[in-house]
């Protein structure tokens, strides 16, 4: 408000009303809040489209960012595979070419020996900004790497198979050698020489182990006869892996003569050819392969003794027995030294048991009808449910057999080597082939997990057999 002046252009005091005008100006303006809401909405607004930008540019950094660590999470893989026969760097920046994304690469560095390949890969990349530029945040820097390796150490590896008589319908045993086979050549490569060691052990109603392997423990064993070398457990075997050195073992009796009766009492002995027996520690894909092409599907099931021997060739304390065949040419001098200890973290023991039924009910001729020479003769000569229905009247024939064990105990028996396995720190693969909801139950159970355990039908066991032998030869993404 102008202040008042007088006729000379002198500014006047300003008087007490014009003082009270100008105080009630101020205060009307004070307390006008016209306009107020406008600026705050403005002010909401810039920081809104602020909030908005710097999503839109992260989240093209992130698209990015992920885009190329995932290239070089496939290129590291591909490139560390120890079956990929062109230059790892190569096949990284052939990756990264199909990509659009060679301009990133900024290194790759690849490390191989006799059994390992590790392959790195590095990136860089930067993302220009298009909202956090107006607050001088120009672009986001993005390094990525990735590294992978296929490292074959030492392997053990029990695969124990089932030859019984079922295995003789819908094709099964054709199925088996091939899935079989294909294993084998899958986990023994040429570049892991000396690394992989395989032993084949198939099993009926019992496990041939071969004179081999049976001389090994004569030292406390009665062999009764050289028909075949079968050694007969008794339960408390079950609760452990390996087999001992102070315990006197007996010798199976020998009495199937032939595969084409069911009963339980005419097919429970030792099978007795040569590709029956076990093969122990082996790299020789040729003669692995050529014994799986002989089974023939024989006499009944006893899942529990065909898995007591696959941890009795992955326990520490068969280093005896190993050492001793391998001095006798009977093992590759390679694996003499095995199996490894327990605590060995380069070597991998694994167990992969195939069924196609179900443990049975097992029987053994008494005492006083096998304990000749020329018993031991007569019932190699002839299967015992022939001699007891040609020559025993009905009244008589229980008197010449009786039960070991049943097919529960049987159940149990199995249960129990498998939990010692797995406790001892063995890899357990387990599949059920065409078999019953029980007998799945029961292999699953044996399995280190229900993921370890395979359910399958016909060619399927092919597939099982690939996926744990793809599993064993693993490649690891290290990060």
């Amino acid at each position: 408000m102008k202040q008042p002046t007088d006729r000379h252009g002198q500014t006047q005091p300003e008087t007490p009303k014009g003082i009270a005008a100008r105080w009630r100006a101020f205060q009307d303006f004070r307390q006008d809040e016209a306009g107020g809401l406008i600026i705050f909405s403005l002010f909401m607004m810039v920081c809104m489209l602020l909030a908005i930008g710097i999503s839109v540019d992260v989240a093209r950094f992130e698209v990015s960012r992920t885009k190329l660590q995932n290239t070089v999470d496939r290129a590291v893989l591909a490139a560390a595979d120890l079956d990929q026969t062109l230059d790892p760097q190569t096949v990284v920046e052939d990756y990264f070419d199909k990509a659009g994304l060679s301009s990133y690469l900024v290194g790759v560095n690849v490390d191989q020996g006799l059994n390992y390949r590790t392959v790195t890969a590095n990136t860089q990349a930067g993302t220009q900004n298009l909202f956090l530029n107006m607050v001088g945040i120009q672009d986001f820097t993005t390094q990525t790497s990735g590294v992978a390796e296929e490292r074959v150490s030492n392997v053990e590896i029990s695969l124990v198979v089932d030859i019984s008589g079922s295995m003789g319908s819908n094709s099964k045993m054709a199925n088996l050698r091939t899935a079989a086979k294909d294993f084998v050549d899958t986990v023994i490569r040429d570049e892991a020489e000396d690394l992989i060691s395989l032993s084949l052990i198939p099993y009926t109603a019992q496990v041939n182990a071969g004179k081999a392997i049976f001389d090994q423990l004569q030292q406390t064993s009665t062999p009764n006869h050289d028909y075949s070398y079968c050694i007969d457990f008794d339960t408390a075997d079950f609760s452990s892996t390996g087999i001992s050195y102070t315990k006197k073992y007996e010798q199976m009796q020998h009495f199937e003569w032939s595969s084409s009766y069911s009963r339980p009492i005419t097919n429970p002995g030792c099978p007795m050819q040569d590709y029956e027996e076990i093969v122990p520690l082996s790299q020789d894909k040729v003669a692995l392969k050529a014994t799986i092409d002989q089974y023939r599907a024989r006499a009944n099931t006893a899942i529990h003794l065909g898995m007591k021997w696959g941890t009795i060739l992955l326990d520490p304390t068969s280093n005896i027995m190993v050492s001793n065949l391998a001095a006798a040419g009977e093992i590759d001098d390679a694996f003499s030294a095995r199996p490894a200890a327990w605590d060995d973290d380069e070597t991998l023991k694994v167990v992969v048991l195939m069924t196609d039924g179900e443990n049975v009910s097992t029987y053994r001729i008494e005492d006083w009808a096998y304990n000749s020479n020329s018993e031991y003769a007569h019932w190699n000569d002839i299967a015992l449910i022939r001699y007891l229905y040609s020559y025993v009247s009905s009244r008589n024939r229980s008197a010449y057999y009786y039960q070991k064990y049943s097919s529960t105990q049987a159940d149990s028996m199995l249960s129990s080597v498998c939990s010692a396995a797995k406790d001892a720190g063995i890899l357990v693969f387990s599949i059920g082939f065409e078999v019953s909801n029980h007998a799945a139950e029961v292999m699953e159970d044996c399995a280190s997990s229900s993921a370890h355990f395979f359910r399958v039908e016909g060619v399927e066991i092919s597939e099982a057999f690939n996926a744990i032998a793809r599993q064993i030869n693993q490649l690891r993404l290290l990060n």
